[in-house]
């Protein structure tokens, strides 16, 4: 008695895979993100420019001993926009404006994993190399991503700003490296670094 013949099935025919896309409320909601980064990056520049000018114009000092009444002063403004140059309430603004650019536009487009080999902190602003290595990195974003940077900005700023910045703050022995190496178990502390050295006293 012969087998049954079993008819084999048509293979599907060829389906492309379906082209990988982001959720339209994901999209959303990072267009919402970077347009109000965007709206209080301006406002920040608005602010910084009146502490500037405030700090730039004549302030009496008619209070000041042996200073006659009516005699000015003028304070310089900042030689520098990097945060670490600056103080007081310039120094404040900066560090808002650039926490918020990192809250909403750094971290979760470009955060990734924390793991051991990959560490972050909560309280980055804490860290003084991670403050400075993350306003270099918004300042730099700031220009490179504006329209007179040209279409070539962005990639610029990828490849020589945002990946050398991520990979020194993230490494294994980075300014994060006592911190967090697992989102389970969230950890900060400050490394020690060396302690300046004093010169001699001469004779």
């Amino acid at each position: 008695m012969s087998e049954p013949v079993h008819a084999t099935p048509e293979p599907e025919p060829f389906r492309a895979p379906e082209p990988f896309r982001v959720p339209d409320e994901d999209l959303d909601d990072l267009a919402s993100a970077l347009a109000k980064t965007m709206a209080e990056v301006r406002q920040h520049g608005v602010t910084l420019e009146r502490l500037d000018a405030e700090a730039g114009a004549p302030t009496p000092i008619s209070d000041a001993p042996g200073v006659a009444t009516g005699d000015v002063v003028t304070l310089d403004a900042p030689a520098s926009v990097f945060i670490l140059a600056l103080g007081g309430d310039a120094h404040a603004v900066e560090l808002a404006a650039l926490s918020n650019w990192v809250n909403h536009l750094l971290l979760p487009v470009y955060g990734r994993e924390i793991s051991t080999t990959r560490p972050w902190c909560e309280q980055w602003h804490e860290h003084i190399e991670a403050v400075a290595r993350l306003h270099a990195l918004w300042l730099a974003w700031q220009q490179l991503t504006d329209a007179e940077a040209g279409l070539s900005g962005p990639s610029t700023w990828h490849r020589d700003h945002l990946d050398q910045a991520l990979a020194h703050l993230r490494a294994p022995d980075g300014p994060f490296a006592a911190c967090t190496t697992s989102p389970t178990r969230p950890n900060h502390r400050l490394l020690t670094t060396p302690a300046p050295q004093l010169e001699e006293a001469t004779a």
